[in-house]
């Protein structure tokens, strides 16, 4: 959440419901789970999408993305409906890879923001952040504006993360200036906690500059990973799962969990459920895209697992049937 919400915002008790989902691309050994979760907040702002093959490219080309919006789930919607269409058409039939694909991304992400200012009325608030990972059989490539996050884990252990733009990274602060804006608070105009979105279109108004330079700008950062035989997972997420938990956390938990047998989506809403455990307040959504590498069932892991159950169950029975003293 990357506007200024206060107390008001939030409900007396979360909302917990959520609707795992996911899907097989066997044939190309992709396995994705996804889940979303609305918890404290008065509503729910984030969407999310997920293509296992893609229209028009080979097979092993994929897309997923996150957003999280602010000030209404308006943009975040419009993302994740049309984000993968302005995708599509940037990389055409035979796109070049890495380079060619990287600028395809940066493409469409400036043209999913400038059809949406064609649309959007005109005064109104409202943005959104986004990640997105784009898998093909030889690369991943992850794409974000704002604080939405991504992890890869490799060989079990953290190998990437996406880096949050905030208005005090060096190349953000030196853009929001350049424009004309001011930084308060650790926030544009004293206002968004971020630097990159899409939508906020009342920040990209600095007249002479290209919607790359603008206060708020919706280029994506860009990074191509050449796949490796190692790589297990990536897991993508709203900033109310960062808010909890770090990266190397979640990894960890991730791992854990696939090597108990877990579902993708099974995994996900445990992931949510501990992030709300663990204090989030926000809207909360992930998905985790699972690779060959991708650690499996595991019999010591599970009978680990079950000893420690077992343990747990009796110590709370031990507790709850102990008497207790009575007080003089």
């Amino acid at each position: 959440m990357a506007g200024a919400d206060g107390p008001q915002s939030l409900l007396a008790a979360p909302r917990c419901s959520q609707r795992p989902h996911g899907g097989v691309a066997a044939s190309w050994g992709l396995r994705f789970g996804a889940s979303a979760a609305q918890g404290w907040r008065a509503h729910m702002e984030d969407a999310h999408c997920a293509w296992l093959s893609l229209p028009g490219l080979p097979p092993g080309w994929a897309f997923f993305a996150v957003l999280d919006g602010h000030g209404g789930a308006r943009v975040a919607r419009f993302g994740a409906r049309h984000l993968p269409g302005h995708v599509l058409e940037e990389l055409g039939p035979a796109p070049s890879e890495p380079e060619g694909v990287s600028q395809a991304l940066r493409r469409a992400f400036l043209n999913a923001d400038e059809r949406l200012r064609s649309l959007w009325p005109h005064g109104e608030p409202g943005g959104s952040t986004a990640v997105v990972l784009l898998v093909s059989p030889r690369f991943l490539y992850l794409a974000h504006c704002g604080d939405s996050r991504a992890v890869l884990s490799r060989a079990g252990a953290l190998a990437f993360s996406t880096e949050d733009h905030r208005p005090l990274r060096p190349r953000e602060r030196e853009r929001i200036y350049n424009a004309g804006g001011t930084i308060r608070r650790r926030r544009v105009e004293g206002s968004l906690a971020v630097s990159r979105a899409l939508g906020d279109f009342a920040y990209k108004g600095a007249p002479g500059r290209p919607p790359e330079l603008q206060l708020i700008s919706a280029e994506p950062e860009v990074a191509a990973l050449a796949r490796q035989t190692e790589d297990e997972f990536v897991l993508l997420a709203s900033d109310g799962v960062w808010d909890a938990m770090s990266g190397a956390a979640l990894v960890g938990l991730v791992a854990s969990r696939l090597s108990l047998g877990l579902a993708p989506e099974l995994l996900c809403a445990q992931l949510l459920d501990t992030c709300l455990c663990k204090g989030s307040l926000d809207n909360m959504t992930c998905i985790v895209v699972c690779f060959p590498g991708a650690p499996s069932a595991n019999e010591e892991a599970i009978r680990r697992e079950l000893e420690l159950d077992t343990a747990l169950g009796r110590r709370v029975e031990h507790l709850t049937t102990e008497p207790h003293p009575q007080p003089f």
